[in-house]
């Protein structure tokens, strides 16, 4: 869901235009602590911010912005520009949201992968220091060899994937 922050009176127009190219719903607020109690009472992927309340309303607009959490702050004019043009810029906006969360998502899976394989590694090598020692009981050393064969197959499922 988007909200848009307008106190212009075609706000409502712009919801609309935004709603069409971005296939997602549309909460208009039309001043700064209206936005900012939309905020807190739900998740918005994208926040538009029409300039004129961000000048009408600098407190109250500090307080909006503070209420951000996730959502992508998005900038507009709607005495200047029109609402197609702020559509586009929803859509972009959202565009780049999208490829940022997606190189987060590889990101944090590379480094989890990472730290996982280093611990089978780890794991791999001390079975197979207990498996070299003497004197071991053989029901241990079976529990060993399984927990070995466990874990060479776990770090073959993880080179496949890399």
């Amino acid at each position: 869901m988007i909200l848009l922050a307008s106190p212009c009176a075609n706000s409502q127009t712009g919801a609309q235009a935004i709603q069409q190219t971005t296939d997602q719903s549309v909460k208009c607020a039309y001043t700064a602590q209206e936005a900012a109690s939309f905020l807190r009472a739900e998740e918005f992927a994208a926040v538009v911010l029409d300039q004129l309340l961000l000048d009408a309303e600098p407190e109250e607009a500090e307080q909006l912005l503070e209420h951000l959490g996730g959502a992508t702050p998005v900038y507009v004019n709607f005495a200047i520009h029109g609402v197609e043009r702020v559509a586009r810029q929803v859509r972009a906006a959202m565009q780049r949201r999208k490829m940022q969360q997606e190189g987060a998502r590889v990101y944090v899976q590379r480094a989890f992968r990472s730290e996982l394989s280093e611990t089978v590694t780890a794991m791999l090598l001390s079975c197979d220091m207990a498996l070299s020692m003497r004197g071991v009981p053989a029901a241990a050393q079976e529990k060993l060899r399984t927990l070995h064969d466990l874990a060479r197959e776990l770090s073959a499922r993880l080179n496949q994937t890399s």
